[in-house]
């Protein structure tokens, strides 16, 4: 079984925001037909996603191994993409807070870029919890299908 986690923060205020875009890749891949797989967004806050992910992980008894989380990567830039394993957070506090929780990092990555083109802003948790304006979120809108090709493509080929 593959549990594909998408991160971002519950409520509608924080809908669509560059924060968000894990909860946008998931609800996209509701959408399609993914057999064999976990689709998950926690409802707790971003920073509080490892216990979520924890508990699912527990109860569905997942390997690390068949893990993925989607999320936001303020690193990248906007619309570029990177599968990671067995990285440490890089200032991201949800992944952070995965790490801790589950005692690993030994699990997958789906990274999203956010960064704008003038680069890192000042303001890192202000920017984040940003919606995307126009022109982003037609790129937005190309990497979700492309991320979500990809899960697919992994899920046929993994955990199984």
């Amino acid at each position: 079984m593959l549990l594909v986690v998408g991160l971002g923060n519950p409520g509608k205020k924080y809908t669509k925001t560059r924060h968000n875009i894990g909860f946008q890749v998931i609800d996209n891949l509701k959408s399609l037909n993914l057999p064999r797989a976990i689709l998950a967004k926690p409802k707790t806050f971003m920073n509080l996603s490892g216990k979520a992910i924890k508990s699912l992980i527990v109860k569905y008894k997942i390997p690390f191994t068949c893990l993925w989380v989607v999320h936001d990567d303020i690193d990248l830039p906007l619309g570029k993409t990177r599968i990671s394993k067995n990285r440490g957070p890089a200032g991201h506090k949800g992944v952070k807070s995965i790490i801790k929780e589950i005692g690993t990092k030994n699990f997958n990555r789906f990274r999203i870029g956010i960064r704008p083109e003038k680069g890192k802003p000042k303001n890192i948790e202000k920017f984040v919890l940003q919606k995307f304006n126009k022109k982003e979120e037609q790129v937005i809108k190309e990497v979700i299908k492309k991320t979500n090709e990809e899960i697919i493509r992994l899920n046929e080929n993994s955990c199984y």
